[in-house]
Parts: C-alpha cells; sequence; structure tokens
C-alpha cells in the first residue's frame, strides 16, 4: 500500500527499523489513506500523485502536487504530513515541525503527524517538546503501521526520560518490549538505565551480554570500563579498554576513558595520551576536562586553571566545572575562591558529594564553622565519613566551643587514621587533653 509505504520510508530513516518490515515499500501499491488520517472523503489524485513522488525522492514533483492542493485545502491533515515529510527530506527542519503541527491541529488523532513531530524535536535539540508529542503518540493506535511503529514511540521517549527518571525510562521501554522483540540497541539502553541508577551488578550483566555478541561494541565496552571506574576497579577498566582500543583503534570516547584510568592510578601514561587526545579534538569540552584534570593531578595548576577558565567561560553553571576548578583553588591555598566555586556548584547541584566535600574544606579554612558542619552533614547523604571529615567535624565543634561533640569527633578522627595524618593526629591528642580536662 502506497500509504503505508510512505510511512515505512519516513520512520525506517529516523529509527532504523527498516529491517523489520515485512514488505518491500518500493514494491507496494497505491491504497486508501492510514485509519489515523481518517478522511471522510475519497483522497486526491494530486496528494496520490504525490506520495508516489515521494517514495522516488522526487521531491520537486512532490511539492508540485502537495502545494496548490494545500494552498485550497489548507486543513487536509494527510496531504501536510507528506509536505511534512518532504520539507523534512530536503533539510528543511523548522519548516517541516511547522507543517507536522497543522497536520496535528487539522487532525489531533493522526498518530504519524504526531511521531513525525516527536522525532523532528528529538533530533532539534528540544526534549520537552518532544516528550509532548510522543506521550499524544502512544495513547494513539497506529493503524496499519502497525505495533513496530509504535514501540519505536515508546523507546523515543525511554531516550528522553532516561535524562528525568530512570525509572519512568525502565518502564517506556518494557512497553516497546511488549510490542517487538528485544534488540541490542534495547539491551544497550537498559544497562545504561540500571547505570544510572546505581544498579551496578544489573548493568554489569547487560554490558556483557552485550559484549557476548559483539565483542568490538565500542558502547558496551565504554559502558562497562565506566562501571569498572565507578567501582574504582582501576586494573580492570586499563585490561578491558586496552583489549576495546585494539578492537577499535582511535576510538575517542574509549581513549578518553583510559587517561582517565591512568591517570587514576598516577601512570605517567595519561598525560601524553590525553594531550595528543586533546589536540585531535581542541572542541571537545569532555577531553578538555580530562586534561584539566590530569594536568591537575601533575601540579600543573596554572595549565590546568586556563583550561577551566576556558570552559567556565562556556557553560558557567557547570558543577562539575565548578568543583574542578574549585579543587584546583584548594590545591593553591586560594580559599576564599574556592568557597566561592563551591558554594555555587552545590547550590545549582545539591546532590554533589564533591562539591559539599569542597565547600566543608573551604569553609574550614575560612573560619565558617557553621557551613563546614553544614556541608558535612550534606556530604554524608552520599559518601561515608572517612579520617579527614571526622577532623572538619572536630574542628568545626571545637571552633563553636561545643566540646562533648568536638572530643567525640576527634576520638573518631583517631580511630580512623591510622597513623596516616601525624600532624593532624597530634592537634587532636592536644585538644583532647584541653577538652577533656574541662568541666
Amino acid at each position: 500500500m502506497l500509504r503505508l509505504a510512505l510511512f515505512v520510508l519516513l520512520f525506517a530513516s529516523a529509527l532504523g527499523f527498516a529491517q523489520n518490515s515485512a514488505q518491500d515499500p518500493g514494491q507496494q501499491t497505491p491504497a486508501t489513506p492510514s485509519a489515523n488520517n481518517a478522511a471522510s472523503e475519497p483522497v486526491s489524485q494530486q496528494v496520490t500523485d504525490a506520495e508516489a513522488a515521494i517514495l522516488k525522492s522526487d521531491w520537486k514533483a512532490a511539492e508540485a502536487k502537495l502545494d496548490p492542493w494545500l494552498a485550497a485545502h489548507p486543513t487536509d491533515a494527510r496531504a501536510l504530513f507528506d509536505a511534512g515529510y518532504v520539507a523534512e527530506a530536503q533539510n528543511r527542519p523548522d519548516d517541516a515541525a511547522g507543517l507536522y503541527r497543522r497536520a496535528v491541529e487539522a487532525n489531533p488523532q493522526s498518530f504519524e503527524a504526531h511521531l513525525a513531530l516527536g522525532l523532528l524535536l528529538v533530533r532539534q535539540g528540544k526534549p520537552e517538546d518532544a516528550r509532548t508529542e510522543l506521550v499524544a503518540t502512544i495513547a494513539l493506535d497506529p493503524g496499519e503501521a502497525g505495533p513496530a511503529v509504535k514501540a519505536s514511540a515508546w523507546r523515543a521517549l525511554a531516550e528522553i526520560d532516561r535524562a528525568i527518571d530512570t525509572t519512568e525510562a525502565s518502564n517506556d521501554l518494557l512497553e516497546a518490549l511488549k510490542l517487538t522483540p528485544e534488540t541490542p540497541q534495547d539491551t544497550l539502553l537498559a544497562a545504561n538505565l540500571a547505570d544510572q541508577a546505581g544498579q551496578f551488578d544489573a548493568a554489569e550483566t547487560a554490558y556483557r551480554r552485550i559484549l557476548a555478541a559483539d565483542p568490538k561494541s565500542a558502547p558496551a565496552n565504554a559502558g562497562l570500563a565506566h562501571l569498572f571506574i565507578q567501582r574504582k576497579q582501576y586494573p580492570e577498566a586499563e585490561t578491558l579498554l586496552r583489549a576495546a582500543l585494539e578492537q577499535s583503534p582511535g576510538d575517542t570516547a574509549l581513549t578518553a576513558q583510559l587517561a582517565t584510568v591512568l591517570a587514576a592510578q598516577d601512570k605517567a601514561e595519561a598525560l601524553p595520551l590525553i594531550q595528543k587526545l586533546h589536540q585531535d579534538h581542541p572542541a571537545d569540552a569532555s577531553i578538555t576536562h580530562i586534561l584539566a584534570e590530569v594536568l591537575a593531578a601533575a601540579g600543573d595548576f596554572a595549565g590546568s586553571e586556563q583550561l577551566y577558565a576556558q570552559l567556565l567561560a562556556a557553560t558557567p553553571d557547570d558543577p562539575a566545572l565548578l568543583v574542578g576548578h574549585g579543587q584546583n583553588l584548594i590545591r593553591q591555598l586560594k580559599f576564599a575562591e574556592a568557597f566561592a566555586a563551591f558554594d555555587k556548584a552545590t547550590q545549582l547541584d545539591p546532590a554533589n558529594a564533591d562539591g559539599w566535600s569542597g565547600l566543608a574544606f573551604a569553609a574550614s579554612q575560612t573560619n565558617k564553622p557553621s557551613i563546614t558542619l553544614h556541608a558535612l552533614t550534606m556530604r554524608s547523604k552520599y559518601l561515608p565519613e572517612i579520617p579527614s571529615t571526622y577532623f572538619l567535624w572536630a574542628t568545626a565543634y571545637d571552633t563553636l566551643h561545643q566540646r562533648a561533640m568536638a572530643a567525640t569527633y576527634f576520638h573518631r578522627f583517631l580511630d580512623s587514621s591510622a597513623g596516616k595524618f601525624p600532624d593532624q593526629e597530634r592537634q587532636a591528642r592536644q585538644r583532647l587533653i584541653s577538652l577533656e580536662n574541662k568541666k
């Protein structure tokens, strides 16, 4: 059927599911409109001829039929959809979006128009608007397009929802799997969602399933390496990444991960590797960020700060950049400036544990004990206590003359420090003598 052929062509190109189509669209014959466009009158020959031209990618011929028809029939939803497809095929996304919107207004029950508009908005980087259209799509009957196309709407919705709510995104993916079999891309999405949700065992299982079928899968290798990095399993991550780069030499993401892993292990190879990658991709912000971190770890604070300044000029409200910048300032003993950076980072991202750690230390160094305690309280929601945080708790309470709490935390510090912090341990013992001798 010509109409179904057109629909399959559109979404095969957008979503890559052409292989799921049982028929070759080019060999199908004209038929009546899709049920979703529910025209009560016979389809115009001009529109049918336009669709035949579209199947041949003859955009000019299609426009020659559609333009005069729409001038006389501006609310023909089917023709508006076809015109939107032609505009999109000619790389006129704004025109296409306008025509799809008109098709939706003309027929709010048009599954294909809602879906086409939603997918186009995804590609235009407008996820909120795209989500509205996709939610409308999944509530409609796909008609002759079939369950595979509706499943594609659920999958597109899952990709949007993963940035908002991993549980909702997982539910979207499950709805898609009720309609069509699982694909490797589905498995990868499920692994990514589990990773985002902190379900590392489930994520690892999914990544390994992909790699069992395709050892060269760069996304799966990168995902599994990310899990190892999260767990601080750096040797395992290094082994995996080196093997993956043998399969995909020059892969930018894998190389950047390897540089990160090498830096975490204080291996000298990290710096030249990331410098070369930055030289090849100077506009890649993620690579620039990694280089800034590696330079700071190597003691080149000036070089690191130059890169952080460049990154923050472009995205001044990025919490991760602010935290890295603040850590650099701490190393340079610029505590007041570091305090400002960490304060901003934690306001922007209250779940940023590294931001709270930095704020606690900077507040301590700038004599703000109450803020130190608040920052430590927030940090404790995300990370366990370590000797240095026990010491910060103790000194903040000590400054505020809360002797009992100060003594408690000095003891916790000494119990956990195990001789690794001799100067602070000496100070803790001296303060305990004073605190515990006072009534």
